[in-house]
């Protein structure tokens, strides 16, 4: 079954109890999703063993590579209970928080079982409850407590969440329970691992000293802190996730569209997946359509470049999960024929890497557009030179041919990636042409006629040694010159990039 999408922007669709048996996971997947998202805040680890298990046998059936994330909750701060379940106040009252969880609160007390985060909180630092409804400044502190005045807000109630976004906390973002499900999704072999709660690049380092290589890690930009180490944390990162609820509750709204484009941009800059995501399509957890406001939502992110649009309660808890998808591709699609599409991803180019592979893959993407070619061919083994083409956003299809199964799910991620595992070492530059043209016509990526820029690197199935280009045309069996492969032979030898 040679499934192709008729989209380059990708589509990640949270799995939940309104999508995860084998039917409803197979309808999603027709109807356009790329990527699923195992969200670890909800469910078990057998729940979640389960639903990859079921999207394993639905890759198999299909024959195309199929992204899994494992999104980890991270720390939770929440507020302890309440003598009657909940208190109300008025603007300008003074509540005292403390960590003695033992004694249930008061209309004027408020129990925390985070006694550093009161130690780390600073005079005038804000505290903001129940996702952001009510607001207070700290306004006296002492030795385990500290007095916060409201300044917004009239109501609090037992186990609210609350976010401190004015100090940097003294907190992993690997709780003992993000430790667990770590090695339980590793142990299953998913690709990508969802940090939340990262702050600095330490927490990054942390993360990867346990995961190591064996799947890529994904950085959910959630906090303030976050944003002001935006560069350094892109270039620790494998892929970002704009995740826009929890930043809209620690910034001010109007600041997240711009943080948004900033993301978008610095994650091409250097060639990362970066994911759009939160509240896309909110009203179809309950309706069958969107609205007009979530539509163009959804367009903007795609506009600005992204590789990914994601959906979150609307494919796991809601009434139309397959509804949101097709919406959610039929936005993709018509946005991307739009002329002005093309234009504006053109203007937002950002420059390309100083090595040798990402000149070849910049000078592969440019001859492809100008000689009309049906697609790019990357051959790729880590996944680098297919992160490298995405990142040229070309307006024809890329084809990552890798032997490595790993690399083809994770590149289902990628702007238009057709990601294809193709097992199998290539021995010689006739055999990578011939596997090239023959897989692109097998998965209705061109005709007799057409023609494909191939990349590839020699010495072959060497992570990192991008370093050819040819163009050829399906059907054309003359192999390249003499004087043309000694030429690419001699560039190998010259050019070693890391893996």
């Amino acid at each position: 079954m040679a499934l192709r999408r008729d989209r380059s922007t990708k589509i990640v669709a949270t799995v939940g109890p309104a999508s995860n048996s084998p039917e409803m996971l197979r309808a999603l997947f027709m109807a356009g999703v790329d990527v699923f998202r195992l969200n670890f805040s909800h469910g078990t680890q057998d729940g979640h063993g389960e639903v990859l298990a079921r999207i394993r046998a639905l890759e198999a059936e299909t024959g195309r590579p199929i992204g899994v994330i494992a999104d980890l909750q991270g720390p939770k701060l929440r507020l302890g209970r309440f003598e009657n379940n909940a208190i109300t106040f008025a603007p300008g009252a003074v509540l005292r928080f403390d960590a003695d969880v033992e004694r249930l609160g008061s209309e004027t007390r408020v129990p925390i079982p985070h006694p550093d985060i009161i130690e780390a909180l600073t005079l005038g630092a804000t505290v903001l409850c129940d996702d952001g409804k009510v607001r207070l400044k700290v306004v006296a502190k002492g030795p385990g407590w500290l007095d916060a005045e409201v300044i917004s807000g009239t109501r609090l109630s037992n186990n609210k969440g609350f976010n401190i976004p004015d100090v940097l906390l003294p907190l992993s973002p690997l709780t003992e329970k993000d430790r667990a499900d770590l090695t339980f999704a590793l142990d299953k072999g998913v690709e990508w691992i969802a940090l939340s709660f990262v702050q600095r690049p330490d927490d990054v380092r942390e993360a990867r000293a346990l995961i190591g290589d064996r799947a890529a890690i994904m950085l959910k930009m959630e906090k303030p802190a976050a944003v002001e180490h935006l560069t350094e944390l892109v270039q620790l990162a494998d892929a970002i996730m704009v995740a826009r609820g929890d930043l809209g509750v620690e910034l001010s709204l109007p600041e997240i569209p711009a943080i948004q484009k900033r993301m978008i941009a610095e994650s091409r800059r250097y060639a990362r997946p970066v994911i759009v995501a939160t509240q896309m399509l909110e009203s179809m957890i309950s309706a069958p359509v969107p609205t007009r406001a979530e539509v163009s939502d959804v367009a903007t992110a795609v506009y600005e470049g992204a590789d990914c649009v994601m959906l979150s309660a609307e494919s796991a808890a809601g009434q139309y999960p397959v509804e949101a998808v097709s919406v959610m591709d039929d936005i993709i699609r018509n946005v991307e024929r739009d002329p002005g599409y093309r234009r504006i991803l053109d203007a937002t180019h950002g420059s390309a890497g100083a090595t040798i592979g990402d000149a070849v893959i910049k000078a592969a993407a440019q001859i492809a557009t100008a000689v009309d070619a049906a697609a790019l061919v990357a051959y790729t083994l880590s996944g680098t030179t297919g992160l490298r083409a995405a990142r040229e956003r070309p307006p024809l299809p890329i084809l990552g041919i890798t032997s490595r199964i790993e690399t083809a799910r994770r590149l289902a991620l990628s702007y238009g990636v057709h990601a294809v595992h193709a097992p199998g070492d290539i021995h010689s530059f006739g055999e990578m042409v011939d596997k090239a043209v023959r897989i692109a016509v097998d998965e209705g990526l061109g005709v007799a006629g057409d023609r494909l820029a191939i990349t590839a690197g020699v010495p072959f199935a060497r992570p990192g040694t991008t370093n050819i280009l040819r163009v050829t045309t399906i059907g054309d069996t003359d192999p390249p010159s003499k004087h043309d492969v000694e030429a690419e032979v001699v560039s190998s030898r010259r050019v070693r990039e890391p893996a």
